[in-house]
């Protein structure tokens, strides 16, 4: 059974790969109502590099919804299906949502291969994939790349706190 899991897991990850969801910056509308946020983002291990953008609505009222989520990146296929699966997650949810949902992402790359509880992996969906990867050091910094964007622009945008914005260089460092 679990090779037949491990099976599926590949599959999802290389499908979101393969037709990645959000691909493609929107231009930001100077204009528009809703605050927006930008980061870009390299992997220096490997050469993955993203630029990702966030648009929100009902910022100034402290409960922001990530109304977009857009991103142009090059990379493994892990860090783009990551990326993908990052846009169908948060988008529609409140920045806090969102925010969550990737301390838990963040919480499945170090579990070593282990996973979370049900419950936790239940709000993950299709993130819980990742799960495999989380084995292998040097991939979770591809996994990470676009949860270390959204964070980043996230604060930018005003619905984080820019001190909790990690950059790549803070990721997990690789074991030896």
């Amino acid at each position: 059974m679990t090779n037949q899991l491990d099976q599926l897991y590949q599959q999802v990850i290389l499908d979101h790969a393969r037709s990645a969801h959000g691909r493609g910056l929107a231009v930001g509308d100077e204009n528009a109502r809703s605050a927006q946020g930008e980061s870009h983002q390299v992997n220096p291990t490997c050469g993955d590099e993203v630029t990702l953008r966030v648009a929100l609505s009902g910022a100034d009222d402290g409960a922001a919804t990530v109304e977009r989520v857009t991103w142009e990146g090059q990379g493994c296929s892990i860090s783009q299906a990551s990326l993908s699966v990052l846009t169908d997650l948060v988008t529609g949810r409140s920045a806090d949502e969102a925010e969550q949902l990737g301390e838990t992402f963040r919480a499945l790359m170090a579990s070593r291969g282990q996973g979370l509880d049900e419950s936790l992996e239940d709000e993950l969906g299709d993130a819980t994939a990742f799960t495999g990867v989380s084995q292998f050091p040097a991939r979770i910094k591809c996994a990470l790349l676009g949860w270390a964007a959204l964070r980043d622009a996230l604060a930018k945008a005003g619905a984080a706190s820019a001190t909790s914005a990690p950059q790549t260089q803070d990721l997990p460092k690789e074991d030896a």
